[in-house]
């Protein structure tokens, strides 16, 4: 039997690493290399989301974050732990910009937004990936997961 696709074992088996959480990269990104490369955010393990009212993210250009409880029990996945893809010209610079935007920060990472509107996304893991190409790895990833998953990541939303 193979790995399930998008848990920590295949992430690794695909060359991630990391998996730090959102808390501890709250605290400091020093061990994310600033090199270009992809990202996934992953919960802890598979199963029901938990969703709050209003989102802990930032106010980006003074836009309220929080969308419809229906609209994220709509996109959840519950068989899988991952949540968001994300490419980056600097990995640490804009997984950074993630979690600070996560933690209520004003950030223009408007991206991943719906991840904030979890419970305990403080307990979310952050894997990442070197790539020279960081946009044509992101896609490959994307095409992957709608693949095996019939839709696009909980958190990977077009505006």
């Amino acid at each position: 039997m193979g790995l399930v696709p998008f848990s920590r074992e295949w992430l690794e088996a695909e060359g991630f690493g990391g998996f730090i959480t959102v808390a501890s990269l709250q605290e400091s990104t020093a061990a994310i290399p600033g090199v270009p490369g992809v990202y996934v955010v992953c919960a802890p393990a598979p199963g029901p989301g938990r969703f709050l009212a209003a989102s802990e993210g930032g106010w980006f250009k003074r836009k309220d974050p929080t969308v419809p409880v229906s609209t994220l029990k709509d996109r959840w996945h519950p068989t899988t732990t991952g949540l968001y893809i994300g490419k980056a010209a600097s990995l640490r610079s804009r997984i950074g910009q993630l979690v600070r935007f996560g933690g209520g920060a004003p950030v223009g990472h408007w991206g991943g937004r719906y991840l904030w509107q979890v419970e305990r996304s403080s307990d979310f893991l952050v894997a990442w990936r070197e790539a020279d190409e960081p946009r044509a790895a992101e896609v490959l990833l994307l095409a992957e997961f709608t693949e095996r998953f019939g839709a696009q990541p909980f958190a990977n939303i077009a505006s």
